[in-house]
């Protein structure tokens, strides 16, 4: 039995993820988020909802005790969150996390879609740069996200760049960055300590084919 806490379960991503998931014998969720109103479904059987806030250390503690993998796809401070998230995995001896960020922080981003991408999110880089930094310094075993533009196309269908490689590709479906997760958070081994670029094959361009 494979337990994951998801934080900011009510965003796209975590929806998809915990669609994923649904009523698998083999897996136990916890769903952590500020509003529990939030997640507008009918909780799967395999699932608790806690309500709280990453800020809040003994209420995080008290999700994270006895998980397997801790998944987090937030907003906002994320850097502040990240720490906050790895003070906790230390306390309670959790050792997986999957951390979702946003491409461009390396400046890996190649050609004419890297200087868009900059001008048009370039400001929000910093605390997502931070937060894979403290993450890759942690010692805990994660893997950092960098998805490409987010669609809401219906489909699985993704590829994979490392952290030192060129980002390919200008968009990816929020159902495939969720089927990388699954996929990550179900391995019976380390998650390695990757830092993930991915993105839909074929998509590259000056800038996402939706904008």
């Amino acid at each position: 039995m494979t337990k994951i806490l998801i934080l900011g379960a009510s965003g796209q991503i975590a929806r998809h993820v915990v669609d994923m998931l649904a009523e698998r014998n083999d897996t136990e969720l916890t769903l952590f988020l500020r509003d529990a109103k939030k997640l507008s479904r009918k909780v799967p059987v395999n699932t608790r909802v806690v309500e709280g806030d990453v800020h809040d250390a003994a209420k995080l503690k008290d999700a994270m005790a006895g998980q397997d993998v801790v998944y987090a796809n937030l907003a906002g401070d994320v850097d502040t969150q990240a720490a906050a998230i790895i003070a906790a995995m230390n306390v309670t001896g959790i050792r997986k996390l999957i951390f979702c960020t946003t491409l461009g922080i390396y400046d890996e981003v190649p050609g004419k879609f890297g200087e868009w991408n900059n001008r048009e999110i370039g400001e929000y880089f910093p605390p997502y740069r931070k937060a894979a930094d403290i993450i890759e310094a942690s010692g805990l075993d994660y893997a950092v996200l960098r998805p490409a533009w987010l669609t809401d196309a219906d489909e699985v269908d993704y590829e994979a760049t490392e952290r030192n490689e060129p980002f390919k590709g200008t968009e990816i479906a929020r159902k495939s960055v969720a089927a990388l997760v699954v996929e990550l958070a179900a391995m019976p081994g380390a998650l390695g300590n990757r830092n993930i670029g991915v993105n839909k094959p074929d998509t590259d361009g000056d800038k996402p084919a939706f904008m």
